[in-house]
């Protein structure tokens, strides 16, 4: 659930949780784990602390509204409470957990359209169809979960205790499919409010929510963003209700298919989720040449992982671990939408070779400075190599910080393990491969080099009859 507590931002992809984006200064999107992830190697759900516009009035800040937190031993008058064991007690404040937070859920959906949609609609702060694109199929979620709500608290005794849930939980599950077509559109839903966002009439509507009582200082994504959360949490909290619940109890076998119903569903959404964020991208990639299109992109469903990194010389890239392939690309805006310029060719993960750098082996710029500079900029690099048709590409790069760097390594290792199992523990440890590979191409730049030399000295012995190459020995 939405909270205001801070957390640290990370980028999956091929999950819900990793749903969204790289946002500003965001670390590595995974994608592996749409679901479970916050939109996000980058995108964060935390609340987003809009900068103050020049136009916009400055509001006296207001006092937060926040969401007690609630137990069912602090909610019902417990006069069984001595005659429950502490396991039973256990599973009826999970079964309440799960009540309450659905109570929770629609309170929280009711206000996204209440406070923003209908308001934003009605000043023609956005157009029907951007909020049709931002808010997705929202309200069909409201019903959805009124209807569990509704079972749930008809199944409680009068003494507030529950006996069974597994199996209103059971007929009630399938209803989730619902949430395909919703958490697919977040991608699209996201890179579209944060474009809005630049518009000082949208960006002053949205800073005003922010410091109202009614948000809890959450921003409108952490809204749209709960019934992913919401979702991710039905296995945990079912995990919970069966761990407190005896191997006799009538309940337990309808909850068992309650939980294998929910992880397949999770896991259904997950990867139509990932399919989705893949294609967003892909559509969005711009090809300098026609040499750079590649089969292995267009082939590709799984986006393990993307993200902003830096090379050497400092400049900003936006790479795309695909399923198959290394994209490495420079964000720019076309027809005032995000887009991805291909920067060199695609490296295939088949053939891609990876170097984990030490803290000051890099050199910045080219220059050899950098090598023995302990500063924050020689930090947190790894490079990746290709060799194909007697030609060497390389690319160092920075992740932001070293937890950053370690993630990009986990997801090429184990894409790498994924296209080639074979190969993949050589890849585990192929810096000397990578030591030559480096070397070689710096060996044929000094003899390419020593060539030309040659050559101009003996255009000029001609002209001038006398040797400048030899001029020691002699000539």
């Amino acid at each position: 659930e939405p909270s205001s507590k801070r957390v640290k931002p990370l980028s999956r992809v091929t999950s819900l949780a990793s749903l969204i984006p790289p946002v500003k200064a965001a670390p590595l999107k995974r994608i592996g784990q749409t679901l479970q992830r916050s939109i996000s190697f980058r995108s964060d759900c935390r609340p987003e602390i809009m900068a103050p516009r020049p136009w916009a009035k400055q509001i006296a800040p207001a006092i937060t509204k926040r969401r007690d937190s609630k137990l069912w031993s602090e909610t019902f008058d417990l006069g069984l409470g001595h005659m429950l064991s502490s396991t039973e007690i256990k599973r009826q404040e999970a079964i309440f957990e799960l009540s309450q937070g659905e109570q929770d859920l629609i309170e929280d959906l009711k206000l996204a359209k209440k406070a923003y949609r209908d308001p934003m609609l009605k000043l023609s702060i956005m157009t029907e169809h951007e909020l049709n694109q931002i808010f997705g199929t929202l309200d069909s979620l409201i019903p959805l979960h009124e209807d569990l709500l509704s079972r749930l608290r008809e199944a409680r005794k009068p003494d507030g205790s529950t006996d069974h849930v597994g199996h209103i939980l059971v007929d009630w599950l399938p209803c989730l499919e619902t949430y395909n077509s919703y958490c697919s559109n977040q991608v699209a839903a996201k890179a579209l409010l944060d474009h809005k966002k630049q518009d000082h009439r949208v960006h002053d509507f949205l800073q005003r929510c922010l410091e109202s009582p009614f948000s809890r200082k959450l921003d409108l994504w952490s809204f749209l963003d709960i019934p992913r959360s919401r979702l991710v949490k039905y296995p945990l909290l079912l995990r919970e209700i069966l761990k407190h619940t005896p191997n006799d109890h009538p309940d337990r076998q309808h909850l068992h298919h309650a939980m294998n119903m929910i992880q397949s569903i999770v896991a259904d959404i997950n990867t139509q989720t990932g399919e989705s964020e893949c294609r967003y991208y892909k559509e969005r990639l711009l090809y300098v040449e026609s040499g750079q299109r590649d089969l292995l992109i267009d082939s590709s469903r799984i986006l393990s992982c993307h993200g902003e990194l830096k090379n050497n010389r400092g400049a900003k890239l936006h790479v795309f671990l695909f399923q198959d392939v290394l994209v490495v690309t420079r964000a720019v805006t076309q027809n005032e939408q995000l887009c991805y310029q291909l920067h060199r060719q695609p490296i295939p993960v088949r053939d891609l070779e990876w170097e984990d750098l030490q803290d000051g082996e890099m050199r910045l710029g080219g220059s050899i400075r950098g090598a023995f500079s302990n500063s924050e900029r020689t930090k947190n690099f790894f490079r990746v190599a290709f060799r194909s048709g007697g030609q060497l590409q390389t690319h160092c790069f920075q992740a932001s910080d070293a937890f950053n760097k370690q993630q990009w390594l986990n997801c090429i290792r184990q894409a790498k393990e994924a296209v080639n199992p074979q190969t993949a523990a050589r890849c585990s440890d192929c810096s000397a491969d990578l030591y030559t590979l480096w070397n070689e191409s710096l060996t044929y730049i000094v003899r390419t080099s020593s060539r030309i030399q040659s050559a101009n000295a003996r255009a000029l012995n001609k002209t001038y009859g006398k040797s400048i190459w030899g001029a020691g020995k002699g000539g």
